[in-house]
């Protein structure tokens, strides 16, 4: 099996994850893996999308919370198929504007998954990438009106091209602790955990991008940030104006970019666009 090709998708059993599931099972040609928290909800839509659709997803538990799940996860491709392909690390969580859990809580548990399990599922993975290998990490256009919404000096550290992982964690840390102390806006950030929590993917992704040139210079790996758009889903709403399916185009995009293409790399893409950051 070392030979075949593998796609993973992160909480894919609904929204735009299970339409990035369904595309990349017509598109891609090698395994496409769904992979959820809870193994009754990931299971019942792969039998879906094969009893409904005709479609042949694979299932496989991932809790991107629990750095044991990812370890599990990893083992499993390595030995299966020896290498990733395609990675798309979309499970996310975002309260309700109405939710009345303080501010404070919030930004903990949003930038718990959001940004750190993220951060735990590439540091984990991102080395089992293989060569044309391609990385999606699902932001949100949210990340570009939370960084405009950031200080000035906040800004031009999110904005620079010589920022480290580490200084990230730092400040996403310090985030947490000052929206807890309910200093946050006082300290320059803006008032929204899920904002924040897509500033860091952002900017995540940038350094990955850049460490990937200078490790992995000849290997043709491509890592973007990607904003799907307002879908309707869980999350956003039955409001929002795009079908699951059609915020999945941009995020498949990235996923399929052909083997000899050399761009986007390390930005943010939304409407199959790079916008600047």
């Amino acid at each position: 099996m070392a030979s075949a090709k593998v796609a993973v998708v992160t909480g894919g059993n609904k929204g735009i994850g299970l339409a990035i599931v369904r595309a990349l099972c017509k598109q891609f040609k090698g395994d496409v893996y769904l992979t959820a928290r809870d193994p009754k909800l990931g299971e019942e839509a792969v039998r879906a999308l094969k009893e409904q659709e005709g479609l042949s997803p694979h299932f496989h538990q991932l809790d991107i919370n629990d750095l044991q799940s990812i370890r599990a996860l990893g083992s499993f491709l390595k030995e299966k198929y020896g290498g990733i392909d395609v990675l798309i690390n979309n499970a996310g969580i975002a309260f309700k504007g109405t939710d009345p859990t303080p501010f404070g809580t919030q930004a903990n548990v949003t930038l718990q998954t959001n940004f750190f399990a993220t951060r735990d599922v590439c540091n984990e993975l991102l080395p089992q990438v293989r060569p044309q290998g391609r990385v999606v990490n699902v932001s949100s256009m949210l990340s570009s009106s939370a960084l405009q919404g950031c200080s000035p000096e906040l800004q031009k550290v999110f904005r620079s091209d010589t920022i480290t992982e580490e200084e990230l964690v730092t400040l996403m840390e310090k985030f947490v602790e000052d929206a807890k102390k309910g200093a946050h806006q006082k300290e320059g950030w803006p008032n929204t955990a899920y904002g924040v929590s897509k500033v860091g993917v952002t900017v995540l992704s940038r350094i990955q991008a850049r460490e990937l040139n200078e490790k992995r210079k000849d290997d043709g790996i491509l890592l973007n940030a990607c904003c799907p758009g307002w879908v309707r889903t869980d999350m956003a709403g039955p409001k929002a104006p795009k079908s699951p399916d059609e915020g999945a185009e941009t995020p498949v995009y990235l996923a399929l970019l052909p083997n000899n293409a050399h761009s986007p790399h390390g930005e943010l893409v939304s409407e199959k666009k790079v916008v600047p950051w």
